[in-house]
């Protein structure tokens, strides 16, 4: 049986939930679900699972809208969703990781992309920004350029502020608190990945993603890994992805929050040309269900501070 999603997807004819109209006019970020039982201090996150385009987005478009879903995390959400009866809190993202994506740091900008300066101060130029992979990317799925026109100054601190601040002044906030009462707190940043990917071989299941040993304590590593592999998963670590701008910024063990990254293999659960789940999606929510158990069973071994 298939937990409640915490997002209701609309079963709407075409294949986005569109944003309300309007640079500046945006829905919430995020939504929030707290623990139904008692309280434990963990949240699972979900950056990149959001469908939400803004119209003024949509109007700018060269590509289909199919090909920035094709980017997204889709329903990772929903394969996380059972964490809140466990006692986990659960946070999702709305909007479409084309939109800002919120595993990027916010000065990631290509100023190219904009009619003037940038909304922000810009970093140090970086291979995602060069590729088009900043914090507001300018290339869809197969590396097609996004917009038909350049963006403003302010639709792009509107994104900023609305989408990408928002989320993580919630997922900051929530993990703070959690620490104070606790005396620990663990963020899993959960994620897909394509099945197939140009010029690597065959990807495993799941991929785990602690930035070498440094973002969370090794034992809740290989909890993870253990408790995917006695499902029968094949499981990596840190390669091809050892965890994001999120993992780096919250993953401080010695401040007492702990974060672990966790890449599941698309082709175990949807098909990712239409975006849509397939017949064994429930299994692989269930299989879940049992690793957020056991992960969940660290919170009397992790270290507090």
């Amino acid at each position: 049986m298939r937990p409640t999603p915490p997002l209701s997807l609309d079963p709407a004819p075409l294949p986005v939930r569109t944003g309300p109209p309007g640079a500046e006019a945006f829905g919430p970020a995020y939504t929030l679900t707290r623990p139904a039982g008692r309280p434990v201090p963990f949240v699972f996150a979900s950056p990149h699972s959001g469908s939400l385009y803004p119209e003024s987005m949509l109007e700018a478009l060269r590509v289909p809208v199919m090909d920035l879903r094709r980017t997204e995390d889709a329903f990772i959400e929903e394969l996380f969703a059972s964490a809140p009866a466990a006692g986990a809190t659960l946070l999702a993202a709305c909007y479409g990781r084309s939109v800002a994506d919120l595993n990027r740091d916010p000065r990631e900008l290509d100023a190219s992309m904009f009619d003037g300066p940038p909304p922000r101060t810009c970093g140090m130029p970086t291979a995602r920004v060069e590729a088009g992979l900043g914090c507001l990317p300018r290339v869809a799925a197969g590396g097609t350029e996004i917009y038909s026109r350049r963006l403003t100054r302010e639709e792009g601190e509107a994104r900023l502020a609305h989408i990408h601040d928002a989320y993580h002044a919630c997922l900051g906030d929530e993990l703070a608190a959690l620490r104070d009462t606790h005396g620990h707190a663990v963020l899993i940043d959960c994620h897909s990945m394509p099945s197939v990917q140009p010029g690597r071989r065959a990807l495993a299941d799941i991929v785990l993603g602690d930035r070498f040993g440094a973002s969370c304590d090794p034992r809740l590593t290989s909890r993870a890994e253990r408790a995917f592999r006695e499902l029968g998963f094949s499981v990596a670590r840190n390669a091809p992805y050892a965890g994001g701008y999120t993992t780096r910024r919250y993953g401080k063990p010695r401040r007492g929050v702990h974060a672990l990254q966790i890449e599941i293999n698309r082709g175990l659960y949807m098909d990712e040309q239409a975006v849509e789940r397939l017949d064994r999606f429930d299994d692989l929510a269930g299989a879940i269900e049992t690793v957020i158990s056991n992960l969940l069973d660290t919170a009397l071994i992790l270290p507090k501070v």
